[in-house]
C-alpha cells in the first residue's frame, strides 16, 4: 500500500506559478513510477507529467516547457513546479504512485487538489 499526500493546489492569476507536493508513506524507489494526472469535470484524468524510479521523466505536449517534475527522495516526495500558468491549467490535479509487483500494476491515488487559474 502507498499513501499519498498532496498539497500546494490554490488560486493563481495567469503567468504565475505554483508548487505542488506530493509526500508518500514509503520509500520512493520502492514505487516504479511517480506522476501528476489533471482532471476537469466532464473529461477523462489525462497525464501531466511522470518520474521513473531511474529519474526519467515525460510531460504531456501542453506542458512542455513549462512543468516541471523532481523529487527528494530523502523526504519521499515528489513535486510538480508549474510556472507560466494558463486557465486551461485549471483542474483538480492528482498524484499517483505506481508499483509494478504484478500484472496489472498497482495504481495509487492522491485526495487531489484543485489548482486555479484566472484570466
Amino acid at each position: 500500500q502507498v499513501q499519498l499526500v498532496e498539497s500546494g493546489g490554490g488560486l493563481v492569476q495567469a503567468g504565475g506559478s505554483l508548487r505542488l507536493s506530493c509526500a508518500a508513506s514509503r520509500s520512493i524507489f520502492s514505487i516504479n513510477a511517480m506522476g501528476w494526472y489533471r482532471q476537469v469535470p466532464g473529461k477523462q484524468r489525462e497525464l501531466v507529467a511522470v518520474i521513473s524510479r531511474g529519474g526519467s521523466t515525460n510531460y504531456a505536449d501542453s506542458v512542455k516547457g513549462r512543468f516541471t517534475i523532481s523529487r527528494d527522495s530523502a523526504k519521499n516526495t515528489v513535486y510538480l513546479q508549474m510556472n507560466s500558468l494558463k486557465p486551461e491549467d485549471t483542474a483538480v490535479y492528482y498524484c499517483n504512485a505506481r508499483r509494478e509487483l504484478g500484472t496489472p500494476p498497482s495504481d495509487y491515488w492522491g485526495q487531489g487538489t484543485q489548482v486555479t487559474v484566472s484570466s
